[in-house]
């Protein structure tokens, strides 16, 4: 569609140059900063409590868990200071965990004007849309040639990789949360957000889209996965109610996914052996998109995908579309035509003959503030991108982010950092080099792929928490802004944000019709298991490893038991209502549902805004 592409040319216009006037901002700001009292220059808004403390370094340890957040809801009123701009100069610890500044972008700035509100709710946009796109045409590349380069077989990549590709924005939102200033909070809300908005509004449209099409989905691995799930929230509410966990807990919170992967690994094996008996049902992975039957037909259709002149696409590895189906949204890339397109439009004709200098060759040209950054440090080895100068610029440059990201952490001193850029380099050199001897221009490299798409996977992840850091430090800044605490952001904004992928995808394949609606009703409870796992699991493990051998204080919000037992309701709903109607979905199911959600909805932004009172709260 024409109409499409000039859309997506203006949204990547406006994405760049709002990112052209932070950065614009960012320098600026850099040249007008003076040395902190240490003699240091402050790299991330994080470091600023350290910088700023001129005691000695046990002081300034005990400091940091002296300055509590609530001193920095005095910025609004600002009393006592003549403006909120210089409450945020007195107060330096109050100011955004990111790489860019957004509340002294907001207040000193732009003076806390609409035009810097308007900058910063497209800037938030444009994070949802570089997370997603990153997942899209980069990560679930990687993980794709990853299961290949393995010989992974579609069980194994589908309880493995797929759902990692999947669900990578909301399990690196909520990581970057947790790694983040008292925002821990927030992880939690969106991942347990998310789960609501997906088991509740997705499974709810689905179902009412479909209600006269008298379709059955699968009995005994509905069963396995509401089961698992419900099993995993009953742990995390454990977890919760105690306030503390340690590592061996957390690792056993994420072992439950890996406990359910292998279950369904083995289940297939057995399938093999007995799929000549009749009446056997496979048992697939609800999560990985492929529903199983009383036969192999699904199946079949979903892993044998017809080509014109080569037969059929191997049956040992997944379709291509599978690896992006909840992030298609945000991709750039164009799929086969073959390829099922999961996101309800088509590219075809967007190619349009123009002149060579127009306005639209602007906004093509404007799109490189958000991709070049990426193919300049993300290794591509696909034939339709290869590029053997971006092959050889992201071998040089990545180490040299590496050493960034690890030298934003606190409490690192400077020669130490001097120490880890240096190395970078040299590695970066070295990398670059052997890049450019052994890569040909014209096609990407067949031998020695590993370490190339080990190397796309790794700085995939670290631009996924880059990214995600952003975001969660944006909507912090935003829950300053408006007065509201940043976890009912992160309830709605950061969950409705992150779903949108597996609204889009879900509904999309519910519509084409056949197996696409037990595809799209599989994918609504497995995937939200495997965020709420991996997301909030290994978010754990991290913050329980860093704390050993004490446990790890969870961050508390009451408000969470609320959002848990509405999540654990619509489960339950959904569980009562397909057993009573022979597993076939309909208009009870779904609008009950809806309803559910808008009930939730209405009582935590009610709480949240004072108009009533929770017990607890």
């Amino acid at each position: 569609m024409r109409q499409f592409g000039r859309f997506r040319e203006i949204r990547t216009l406006t994405f760049a140059l709002v990112l052209i006037v932070l950065i614009y901002n960012k320098f600026d700001d850099t040249l007008k900063k003076v040395p902190v009292p240490n003699g240091h220059w402050s790299p991330r808004a994080r470091s600023m409590i350290e910088l700023n403390v001129n005691v000695n370094s046990s002081t300034v340890s005990d400091a940091s868990t002296m300055i509590s957040p609530n001193i920095c809801t005095g910025l609004v009123n600002h009393l006592g200071y003549s403006s909120s701009c210089q409450f945020l100069k007195s107060n330096p610890h109050c100011s955004s965990d990111g790489i860019f500044d957004y509340l002294k972008f907001y207040y000193c700035d732009c003076d806390e004007g609409a035009l810097g509100a308007i900058v910063l709710v497209i800037w938030l946009v444009a994070l949802f849309y570089l997370l997603g796109n990153t997942a899209a045409d980069y990560f679930c590349l990687s993980l794709q040639k990853l299961s290949s380069l393995l010989k992974l077989s579609p069980t194994v990549a589908g309880v493995t990789l797929l759902p990692l590709g999947n669900g990578a924005p909301d399990v690196f939102a909520s990581i970057a949360s947790f790694m983040g200033n008292n925002s821990g909070e927030v992880g939690l809300n969106s991942v347990l957000g998310g789960a609501v908005f997906v088991t509740c509004v997705v499974v709810g449209i689905v179902s009412v889209c479909v209600s006269g099409q008298r379709v059955q989905i699968d009995k005994k691995a509905f069963l396995r996965d509401v089961g698992f799930f419900l099993f995993t929230l009953t742990f995390l509410l454990l977890i919760l109610i105690v306030g503390k966990v340690s590592v061996v807990a957390a690792g056993a919170f994420v072992s439950i996914y890996v406990i359910y992967a292998v279950s369904v690994a083995a289940n297939e094996i057995l399938r093999k052996h007995v799929q000549r008996l009749k009446g056997v049902t496979p048992l697939l992975p609800l999560g990985v998109k492929i529903f199983s039957q009383d036969d192999d037909s699904i199946q079949s259709s979903l892993l044998d995908v017809e080509n014109e002149g080569d037969g059929y696409q191997n049956r040992n590895s997944l379709p291509e579309w599978m690896w992006a189906s909840n992030v298609a949204i945000y991709s750039n890339q164009k799929f086969q035509e073959h390829e099922r397109h999961l996101w309800g439009w088509h590219d075809d004709g967007i190619e349009v003959d123009q002149p060579c200098v127009s306005f639209w060759n602007l906004c093509s040209f404007l799109d490189f503030p958000l991709t070049f950054p990426r193919r300049l440090t993300i290794p591509l080895i696909e034939e339709e991108t290869w590029s053997k100068p971006y092959a050889v610029a992201s071998a040089s440059l990545s180490p040299i982010l590496l050493a960034f990201v690890f030298n934003t952490q606190d409490g690192l001193s400077s020669q130490f950092m001097t120490i880890v850029y240096i190395f970078g380099v040299i590695v970066g050199f070295a990398l670059g080099i052997l890049a450019y001897l052994h890569t040909a221009p014209d096609h990407p490299p067949h031998r020695y792929l590993f370490p190339w798409v080990l190397g796309g996977f790794i700085m995939s992840i670290i631009w996924f928490y880059m990214i995600a850091n952003e975001l969660v430090a944006l909507l912090v800044g935003f829950g300053m802004f408006l007065r509201v605490n940043p976890s009912i952001l992160g309830l709605t904004v950061l969950a409705w944000g992150n779903s949108m992928g597996d609204l889009v995808s879900n509904i999309a394949l519910a519509l084409d019709g056949g197996d696409g609606i037990q595809i799209a009703l599989s994918g609504c409870y497995a995937g939200p298991m495997f965020n709420t796992l991996m997301g909030l699991g290994i978010s754990l493990l991290i913050g329980s490893w860093s704390e050993k051998p004490n446990p790890y204080n969870v961050p508390q919000d009451n408000s969470l038991y609320y959002t848990m037992g509405f999540l654990i309701s619509g489960l339950m709903w959904a569980l009562v209502i397909l057993l009573r109607n022979d597993m076939r979905p309909n208009k009870m199911l779904g609008i009950g549902l809806i309803g559910l959600y808008l009930v939730f909805l209405f009582v935590r932004l009610t709480s949240a805004m004072g108009f009533i009172t929770l017990v607890g709260l």
